[in-house]
Parts: structure tokens; sequence; C-alpha cells
């Protein structure tokens, strides 16, 4: 497989080396990453990322299916990609990613769009070298999917400019949330072997990087299909032994599947960032059921204690959301008290939107709109209200900072993180880029916090 791997992409060099390419991620940290990964395989078949589509070559958009609004804007993007190629007739269109997985979508943007040339699916990456020599020859869509995980786009390590990297430890999900389209997109869980991650961990390591996020749907399902047992607590043991990682971050975690071994890597770890990012979803034990979640309120708040008591200063951040097919006064009431109680640093917050193909597109009870606006804008005040008050309590103190790169909207500045994943910005200083470094808080907002890095003795 190897060599007539490398076979196909002398063949792309050969023809397609030196043109451009743009590619386009819709979605959360697994597009992202399978992004790095499709990145890699361009740059080593010759091409170059450039920054205008009207430039380009070659135009890829990764796309998410999560909500319907996301696929909107994908199908928007699409459309736009027509004009652009009505003046450049050589520019080649791939489509990819979760929405190319689920048959109605695809079909949608096969039958709509002719100046689509390349569609392939999230498990298939490794086919693009031989899809990119199969449409040179054809004038219809080349179509590639595979319904299940394979083992060959691990041959793909994603090479990365900075110090931080993403790092896929399992692929799919097997909850069935009745609001997810997930599964149906990603296919069913499959652990990658432990010895492939440390062996991508490491070839990253030497390619400059430092800090590591482990990947899932649901990370604390690692290892549960490999007939050799092992946990997600004793693959980020494994993690943390490597040499040049300096913190280990992981997401995304399911309350049904935190287990105490996991638990007590907070306190083993020094690695493993203080931060632990863990979707509630709903306050209300009713909706929680409706939902499919497996856990109750109180099951949640047990971990919470859990994890607090080992790691007294840790950050928390949650998904929430608002609207869901029979969702009372009340129940809306249970999220507002756990949010209060719980405190987050952040959370991510959603209002329901139906997803086809999804149980909780047929439940009835669908709550207005109006409803759902004026509970999401309460739900907003009082995550916001606390996220400042955390925010604050932090000025004046000296955090362990990560600097990852120069400020998106300052070049004076670089950002990094602390240990608990809130964003520093902080006077440019080349010497401190992919270091952690003490920074003491000067100021900040609801969303960032300013310093300064600390010389010498504190």
């Amino acid at each position: 497989m190897e060599e007539k791997f490398q076979q196909l992409i002398d063949r792309v060099k050969d023809i397609h080396g030196g043109q451009t390419y743009v590619i386009t991620t819709h979605g959360c940290q697994m597009n992202e990453h399978d992004s790095e990964k499709i990145k890699t395989l361009l740059n080593t078949m010759g091409f170059k990322e450039i920054d205008e589509e009207e430039d380009a070559d070659l135009a890829i958009i990764n796309t998410c299916s999560v909500r319907h609004s996301a696929e909107d804007k994908v199908i928007g993007h699409i459309g736009r990609l027509k004009h652009i190629k009505k003046k450049n007739k050589d520019l080649k269109v791939a489509v990819c990613g979760c929405m190319m997985q689920r048959k109605e979508s695809r079909d949608n943007v096969l039958n709509t769009f002719n100046h689509v040339d390349i569609v392939f699916g999230t498990n298939n990456i490794y086919r693009l070298p031989h899809l990119i020599l199969q449409s040179d020859d054809k004038k219809n869509a080349v179509v590639d999917i595979d319904e299940s995980y394979t083992n060959f786009d691990n041959q793909i390590y994603s090479r990365t400019a900075g110090n931080a990297a993403y790092v896929n430890i399992v692929y799919g999900c097997n909850n069935f949330c009745t609001y997810c389209i997930v599964p149906y997109t990603r296919g069913r869980e499959v652990s990658r072997a432990p010895e492939d991650i440390l062996d991508e961990i490491k070839n990253l390591v030497a390619d400059g990087v430092n800090e590591i996020t482990l990947l899932g749907q649901n990370v604390n399902s690692y290892g549960k299909n490999l007939e050799e047992k092992i946990t997600f607590a004793q693959l980020l043991r494994l993690v943390h032994e490597v040499e040049g990682i300096d913190r280990i971050h992981f997401t995304t975690s399911h309350p049904k599947d935190m287990s105490d071994d996991l638990i007590a890597c907070y306190k083993d770890l020094p690695k493993l960032a203080g931060y632990l990012h863990l979707p509630v979803q709903s306050g209300s034990n009713r909706v929680l059921k409706m939902m499919n979640r497996h856990y109750t309120r109180e099951d949640y708040f047990q971990l919470i204690d859990k994890v607090r008591a080992v790691r007294p200063d840790i950050s928390l951040s949650t998904d929430i959301m608002v609207g869901f097919p029979g969702e009372t006064d009340d129940d809306f009431e249970d999220t507002l008290d756990l949010v209060k109680r719980v405190k987050y640093d952040n959370a991510f917050t959603f209002i329901y939107s139906r997803r086809e193909g999804t149980r909780a597109d047929k439940m009835e009870d669908q709550v207005p709109k109006e409803v759902k606006d004026a509970r999401f804008q309460r739900l907003l005040d009082a995550v916001y209200a606390i996220q400042r008050e955390k925010y604050e309590a932090l000025h004046g103190t000296v955090q362990e900072v990560l600097f990852e790169s120069v400020s998106k909207n300052d070049p004076t500045k670089m950002s990094g993180r602390t240990d608990g994943f809130k964003l520093v910005h902080a006077p440019y200083d080349a010497a401190s880029i992919g270091k952690i470094v003490p920074v003491r808080i000067t100021g900040g907002n609801t969303f960032s916090l300013e310093g300064e890095i600390v010389h010498g003795k504190q």
C-alpha cells in the first residue's frame, strides 16, 4: 500500500506540482484536523496554499452537517465558486467532509452543482491523489465515499507550522443522541491503535510541536473496540511519557464515560492541562432522558465534585442547548440552576434546530422560536456573568501561558493559553513563542485576558 500510495503522489506531483490550492473548513476540531491532513497531503504532492479562491487551481470545501445552518453556509459557498469557475475554467472544485457522508446532502450537491469536480468523505482522505488524477480525465464529478473508517488515513500525519497540533484517537460515535446527526455521518466508533497514536505524536514533536489535543467525538470511549484492551486514561498516561510534550488537552468527553481513573489523571499527570470540556446539554433530567444522554443532573454534579476534589483550580466548559422539543419553563429553569451551581469558565450555547434524519426531528411539542430566543438570551446572560467573574478574579495573578502565535488582531502582541485554556494576549516576544512562560494578568474582558511576561524572580 505505501509503495502504491507514494507512486500516486509522485504522479500527481509530476502533473500538478506548483499549482495552488485553497481549503475552507466548516465545523469542529475534527474537521480542522482533517483539513490539516489534506493540507499535508497536498503540500507533499507539490501544491502551494494561497488565500484567495479566485487565484487557485484547486478549491476544497471541508463540510459540516451538524446543523442545517452549517449546510446552508456550504451550499452558499459552493454556489459562489460557480461564478469563479466561469472566469477560471481550469479550477477544480472539491467538496469533502461530514456533509458528503450523508447521502441526501451529497445527492443535493451533485444534482445542483455541475461545477463540482471531486467529492469524498471523512474516511478516505488518503484517496485524494487518486481522485485528482481521475478528475483530470472525467467531465463529471468523481465521487468516492467510504461508509466506515479505514486505517489508511493513518499514513497521513498532519504537519503544522506552529507548536500545537490535533491528534485523532477515535473516529465515529455510538451514542445516538436524539438531536445529533454525527453517528450517521462519521459512522460507528473505531479506536486507533495506541502505537499509531504515539508514533504520530513523536513525529509531531520532531516537527516542533509541544502541545497536543487528543480528538474524538467521545474520547472517553477510546479503546473499547481494540483487541488489546486499553482505556482512555491508560492512553493518557502513555502520551504523558512522550518527551517533548509540555501540555496535553483532549476533547470531547461524554459524562456517562467519565471514569474515576480518568479523573485521577488530573491529579497524577502534570502535563494534562487543567481544563475539562464536559458537555451537559441540559440541566433537566426529563430532557436528558429524551436526548438519550444516559446520565442525570445528579450524576453530572457528582462528576464535577470529583474532578474539583483532585484539581480544585480546574477550568470547566460545556455545551448547552435550549429549546429541545418538549422543553418546558421548569426544564429550562433546571438548566439555569445547573449553570449557576457549576459556574463554568466557558460555555458553548446553542438553540435547538431540527435536523432531518434524527429522532428529535420527529418529536412533537417543538418549542416556538420566540420562546427559544428568550430562553437563549437568559442563558447567555447567566453564562457571561459567571465568565466575567472568573476572568476578573485572575487580574493581578501570575499564570503559566503557552504562547502559540502572533495575535490575529494586533501584530505587536502574541496570543497563548493558560493551563485553564483562557486566551491571553501579551506584548510580542519572539523568544516566548512555543514556550510556557509566567505572565502577570493586567486586564481583559469576558473572552480574553491581557498580560505581561514576568522576567526573573516573581
